[in-house]
């Protein structure tokens, strides 16, 4: 298990390289996250939804993803409230309270099918999930959540110290030396566990360091004496590799820029309140022809070639601050101009015509007109649609995954009105020839420049990583760690 002093310290990157590591070993590994709260998703083969960082870590290990790598994922609604996903399907919305404070038992389910109604012995699931998935790879590479030292969350702790108990894993602490203050942040989490979690911890990793690593030999030295327990590595901070990243903290790291560029396509996301899988803009992110930016500002917005409305957990709510903030106002005007609008998922929904939610699912807007640019209508539902699909698009085949709320009066995957694209499919841009389609007609585009396939650098990608991580980790020690009995 890899754990953390906090959040964003890079457990699930680096959970996801030694998956790879693992698989380039000879061995057969799979990812295990207890419980994730994330509104970025994937999709299973099976058509159930997970946590994207297991997806990924999935892709990482060669296998596919299977909804026992995450059997619980808290889809956040607002501040206070979540979407829980059980086994890959939606049970209901729970408050922070309820979930935290008041640990369910008893449970009223069959296994793997639970109901809505009634308590859920949440333990029990996500133990159930790992004890099967145990038994089909090895090893199973664990990510816990967030700080492994919130004390106060002890008893109902699903994903951290009392995972590990259950699995008997090997725990590696992550700590970010970035952000500052590390030997307290190592030295706390480690001693802030009860005796008897505290011999689970095998190890530390630094991660993000910057500079001479020399500098820092006599740190580590400090560390494992105060610590009495061995740092296995000091991973570099790098920005030459890219992993799909699924926390709502990786968002702040994106570009909010305008900064138009002439040589460049400049393609702006509407920056949403509950924006979710922001994924779906990485190919774009990356491609050397295309200026990528987040903006909520409706200047920015007509300086731009393309706009993009993305995903989102709460359509009703950020489209009415679409209206009120100018969103809305600026994206019809570039429409009238002449610019491409595209709208995925909830962003399709907002360019029909009208949205209903007659039974309060998302919350108290029960209605409002759309952006009238697609001939749609989408009425909002408890049913939650989760689906990989094919599609055709422009003679050529291609893939991607639905996950959403509400049903529109079409069949069609894919709606298109003039220089207006609307679908519910997630991975949507991933495809080249849907890139292809909307760079060319801009004549400052050469499709020649285009990239490698997605696939093949995402491959690139995961072997980096895996080798950047090799090159500062004692791997030697590792596998003496993961073969011993104690």
């Amino acid at each position: 298990m890899f754990a953390g002093t906090g959040s964003d310290v890079g457990k699930s990157i680096i959970a996801a390289a030694f998956c790879r590591i693992f698989l380039q070993d000879g061995y057969h590994p799979a990812p295990f996250k207890a419980q994730n709260m994330a509104l970025n998703s994937f999709v299973t083969p099976d058509g159930l939804e997970i946590g994207r960082a297991q997806a990924v870590q999935a892709e990482a290990a060669g296998v596919p993803c299977h909804t026992d790598m995450n059997p619980l994922l808290l889809k956040p609604n607002s501040d206070h409230t979540s979407q829980v996903v059980l086994h890959g399907r939606p049970i209901g919305n729970k408050s922070a309270y309820d979930y935290w404070r008041k640990p369910a038992s008893n449970p009223s389910t069959r296994e793997g099918n639970p109901t809505e109604s009634g308590d859920v012995d949440f333990r029990k699931e996500v133990h159930d999930a790992f004890d099967r998935l145990s038994s089909r790879y090895n090893p199973i590479v664990m990510e816990g959540a967030g700080s492994i030292s919130e004390i106060n969350l002890r008893d109902t702790d699903l994903v951290n110290l009392p995972m590990a108990r259950h699995a008997k894993a090997d725990v590696i602490l992550v700590s970010d030396i970035d952000r500052g203050g590390v030997f307290a942040s190592v030295y706390g989490s480690i001693m802030l566990q009860t005796p008897a979690d505290r011999q689970y911890i095998k190890g530390i990793l630094i991660n993000k360091f910057r500079g001479d690593m020399r500098l820092f030999q006599e740190g580590r030295r400090m560390m494992e004496d105060i610590c009495g327990i061995p740092v296995l590595g000091v991973i570099p901070y790098y920005n030459d590799i890219h992993i799909e990243e699924e926390d709502s903290v990786s968002l702040a790291r994106k570009n909010f820029q305008l900064s138009a560029s002439h040589s460049q396509l400049n393609i702006a996301i509407v920056l949403l309140r509950h924006i979710s899988n922001f994924t779906d803009f990485d190919v774009l992110e990356r491609d050397p022809r295309v200026n990528l930016f987040y903006t909520n500002n409706p200047k920015d917005l007509l300086q731009a070639d393309i706009i993009i409305l993305p995903g989102t957990k709460s359509t009703l709510d950020d489209l009415s601050e679409l209206r009120h903030n100018g969103c809305a106002r600026a994206i019809l005007q570039a429409h009238r101009e002449g610019k491409t609008v595209v709208g995925i998922c909830g962003g399709y929904q907002m360019l029909g015509q009208t949205i209903t939610d007659p039974d309060g699912v998302e919350g108290s807007i029960t209605a409002l007109p759309g952006l009238g640019l697609l001939p749609i209508h989408t009425t909002m539902g408890a049913a939650k649609t989760t689906r990989q699909v094919t599609f055709t698009f422009d003679g050529q085949e291609c893939s991607g995954y639905e996950i959403h709320q509400g049903i529109s009066d079409t069949d069609e995957a894919i709606v298109q009105t003039g220089h207006c694209i609307g679908t519910y499919i997630h991975g949507f841009l991933d495809n080249q020839p849907v890139i292809d389609h909307l760079l060319r007609k801009h004549k400052a585009v050469r499709l020649a420049d285009r990239p490698k396939s997605y696939a093949e650098f995402k491959e690139e990608q995961y072997n980096k990583l895996a080798d950047h991580v090799r090159q500062h980790v004692d791997m030697e020690r590792i596998y003496q760690i993961l073969t011993s009995d104690d």
